[in-house]
């Protein structure tokens, strides 16, 4: 049964979701584009999505466990240790660049058809989960080349993903719209991605945080999450109880914000465009 798109006054509002579940293949096209795109021109194409987490774990390994020797846990190298917490974060800070300005960057079809636009974001955030899974291939040959065993619960892997993607895809959405109208935001963004680096247990393992900070220290989402992604991989640290409570609650909450504030702003862009 062909279903036949009608605009009219207060139609675009019922009707918003049944859109954009018949859009999926408009969603596939973007997603799909927007990985071709990323690599069409360089040499190593989606090589890329394993030489970025390499080599930066190489940096962050030299840097903190030889230079500054910042110990890990016990049994375990610490080029894992920083390669378990370094993928999350990658794809969190990857995903969040290219979704708060991916309405900008398609403000030609956004001002010609009309779409629900939310399917810009997800299509953004599509693409960029491809380049996280190519870096987990990375990560299970680093278990491989140690000969490590991760634990029985790595399954756990599945949810943990799906908690990190509703939360870049909540706090993308946000900024989207504010990038929308203030500009701003594309110096904001990578300003704050770089100081959420620092305080996220990316490159050091949480235990050097003192216990007094430990509850304001996990009130960051992305701590309870690369906390999550370090117990299901490495197995021999405590399950991060209260800070994927605290990431889970964010979570729900910045994705409320973030769609709520999405869908309030949608009718304006092509005008602010």
């Amino acid at each position: 049964m062909d279903y036949e798109l009608k605009l009219a006054p207060g139609s675009h509002s019922r009707n918003y979701w049944r859109d954009f579940l018949l859009s999926h293949e408009l969603l596939y096209y973007l997603t799909w584009r927007d990985i071709v795109v990323r690599y069409k021109q360089t040499v190593v194409g989606i090589l890329w999505a394993v030489l970025r987490p390499f080599l930066t774990m190489l940096v962050f390994t030299v840097v903190f466990s030889f230079l500054v020797r910042v110990p890990g846990p016990d049994g375990v190298p610490y080029s894992l240790l920083v390669l378990s917490g370094l993928t999350p974060w990658l794809f969190f800070a990857t995903a969040l660049s290219a979704i708060s300005v991916c309405l900008i960057a398609n403000s030609a079809i956004i001002t010609k058809i009309y779409f629900p636009r939310v399917i810009i974001p997800l299509a953004s955030l599509l693409a960029n989960l491809v380049d996280f899974l190519v870096s987990l291939l990375l990560l299970l040959g680093l278990l491989l080349w140690y000969s490590y065993v991760p634990p029985w619960y790595i399954v756990a892997l599945v949810p943990l993903t799906l908690l990190l993607m509703l939360f870049v895809f909540g706090l993308g959405t946000w900024f989207a719209a504010l990038t929308v109208r203030y500009r701003d935001f594309t110096q904001l963004v990578p300003f704050f991605l770089l100081l959420g680096m620092y305080i996220s247990p990316v490159a050091y393992p949480i235990d050097l945080v003192p216990e007094k900070w430990m509850t304001l220290y996990s009130c960051n989402p992305m701590v309870g999450i690369i906390q999550g992604f370090r117990w299901a991989i490495l197995g021999n640290i405590p399950f991060p109880e209260l800070p994927l409570e605290i990431s889970g609650a964010a979570t729900v909450l910045i994705l409320y914000i973030g769609l709520a504030y999405f869908r309030a702003t949608e009718q304006t862009f092509a005008d602010s465009i």
